[in-house]
Order: structure tokens, then sequence, then C-alpha cells
């Protein structure tokens, strides 16, 4: 009677194993530690809210890659934000979206932003979570809704399970969307050009001859604004850039988010970083290569109808910064020592 009885019970459990009733099981999610550079400052990021996992980060990264996202379905956060050129839209001076239309604005780069609190050219964006609303809804942008895009992703096979492996149960809502994001977006730290090795002694790294020079003349011209080693010390400035006749109707800078008048067409301080690859520079894309960037701070700026910012006025109250050929050729040497090629080629941020 013993062996009859076990192969019942053994005929149970596969059975109940197999049920399409049964619970499939989940793994617990792993907690991700996002890195903290000992040359950097502090993460602002609040993780204890949304603490950072292997399955929060895998949905996020999913997302960040989803073309439904936009009401075309093909456009998704990566089209604009291309891992090769630095998260930017490489070889568009204004990014474009939707049907084809264009922005007024060039694609900001996408790196380290777990040590920021505000976010785009004007500082709308208060949270990292809530930055993916602005392009998702812009109509020049991704020109969706939140309720669409929830229900498209409640539709596709494979989402319910990566929210319920990354939050617990599958519901999909804005908030599980958007702190997903987070947790890939906080993970992307670029922390190892080859200036990082430089200032923290590794690996016997050393700068050039013209890269130390590069340095030094930087740190006196250029690091009042572009501070710390985020090269951004996170403030918004009219440096003087000429007003764009293009975009006259649309664009304010920062006066845009608050209506003040001393804001106009002051705009974030960008870092720095891998700033080799995340051209065209300033906010409209201009500028196509460093060269012209720093010929516009020696000879280029101009009144522009707002308040330029008293640090690039001379003594005799005219615009601009000294700079030499040489100095200009030694602090771009200098920049690309802020190339992170392992940023640039980390596998954990690639499409695919």
């Amino acid at each position: 009677m013993e062996k009859p009885l076990l192969t019942l019970v053994c005929l149970v459990l596969l059975w109940s194993c197999s049920s399409d009733n049964a619970d499939e099981y989940v793994p617990a999610p792993v907690a991700l530690s996002v890195e903290q550079p000992a040359n950097f400052p502090e993460i602002k990021y609040n993780m204890e809210a949304n603490p950072p996992t292997d399955a929060g980060f895998e949905l996020g990264k999913k997302l960040f890659y989803e073309g439904n996202l936009s009401s075309s379905g093909v456009i998704s956060c990566g089209f604009c934000h291309e891992q090769a050129s630095a998260f930017t839209h490489h070889g568009h001076t204004i990014s474009h979206g939707e049907n084809g239309l264009e922005g007024f604005r060039n694609t900001q780069p996408i790196q380290n932003l777990a040590y920021f609190s505000e976010f785009t050219w004007d500082g709308a964006a208060i949270h990292l979570d809530l930055q993916p609303i602005i392009p998702i809804t812009a109509e020049v942008e991704m020109n969706e809704t939140i309720p669409s895009v929830l229900e498209k992703l409640q539709n596709l096979p494979e989402y319910p399970d990566m929210f319920n492996r990354a939050f617990g149960t599958p519901e999909i809502n804005s908030e599980r969307m958007l702190k997903a994001l987070s947790q890939f977006m906080v993970m992307m730290v670029s922390s190892n050009s080859k200036y990082d090795k430089v200032v923290r002694g590794e690996d016997g790294v050393e700068f050039t001859e013209l890269e130390a020079e590069g340095r030094a003349i930087f740190n006196e011209k250029c690091a009042s604004c572009h501070a710390t080693d985020l090269f951004s010390d996170q403030t918004y400035r009219n440096n003087g850039i000429p007003f764009n006749p293009k975009f006259k109707d649309e664009e304010q800078g920062r006066q845009r988010v608050f209506g003040y008048v001393s804001d106009f067409y002051k705009f974030r301080v960008p870092s720095l970083r891998n700033i080799e690859y995340s051209f065209p520079y300033m906010h409209d894309g201009r500028f196509g290569t460093l060269e012209a960037v720093l010929d516009f701070y020696a000879f280029g700026m101009a009144e522009n109808g707002g308040e330029i910012d008293p640090i690039l006025r001379k003594k005799d109250g005219r615009l601009g910064i000294d700079l030499s050929e040489h100095d200009k050729e030694a602090i771009i040497a200098f920049l690309k020592t802020l190339t992170d090629h392992e940023f640039l080629n980390d596998e954990r941020f690639a499409e695919f």
C-alpha cells in the first residue's frame, strides 16, 4: 500500500506545481547601490523613497527604450538620448520628435542625475521622478498622455510580470513607471574618466603637460560656474549668448518657469563631463565644436535683453573671457580628460 500512496502524493504535487492556478515564484528584488565616487559630492536623490533594485533597474531600462511611451509607438527616451553620444541626440542641434516636429532646445546628456535636484535647461523639473512627464507629454517630443501610456503597457504581456518583480504586484501605475525610470537613471554614474583617475591617484595615471596646463587655466577662468567634480554649480545663468530669432516666440530661458523678468535667457550651467561626445553645444545646439564654444566666450558674447552674469564681464564692463589661442588649446585638451569611455560603453545601459 505504501507505493500506491506515494505515487498518488507525487501526482498531486506534480499537478499542483503545474496548475495554472498556482502562484508563480517571484524572486525578491536584489538591492543595488548607487556609486559614490570619492571625489563626488553627496547624492541628492532620495534613495530611501525609491531604493534601486535589479528588477526595478531592468524595468526602468525596458521603459527607457520603450517606443510605446510615445503616440506613434516608435520614439523612446533612448531615441534622443544615445549612449555613444553621452546620451544626447547626436547630429541634431534641436531634437525632433513625433510627426517630425522640432522643439527649441538641444538634448541634454543623462549622467550623474542622482547628484542633481533640478533638471532640464530651465529647471522646470524639480524631481527626477517627474522629469519624464515633460518629454512624454510634449507635442514636439513624444506627444502622449500618461493614461494612454499605462494602458498600452498593461496590454503588453511582458510588463505585468516585470512590474510584479520590481514592486511586488503586477499593478501598472504612473508612480511605479516613473520610479522605475529613475532607478535606471540614478545608476548611470560617469566617474571613471582620465580626470577622475588622476584626482583619485588611481593606476598611476597622470595628465600630460598640456592637460595639466589646461586644468590650471580652466580652474582660473571656467570653474566658477563649472564647479565641483560634477562640473556644474547647478545654477542658472545668462551667459551672453546672442538671442536666437528663430525661437523668439518660445524661448525665454528660465523666465518660462516662474515668470521673473530677471530670469530671461538664463539657462542651467551644464555639466562638462563627456563633453567631447555631447556636441552640439548650448541650449539651442548652435555650436558644433569646443573651439567654437571657446571662441564665443573669448569674443562672441553680446547683450541679449537679459541680465548677463556679472562674472562674465571684465573690469571695464566689456563682455567676455580673456583666452589666447594657446589657452583654448590647453582647455580643450583638459576637457577631453573628462571623457569616460567605460560609461559610454557600459553594457548595463545599452539598448541591446
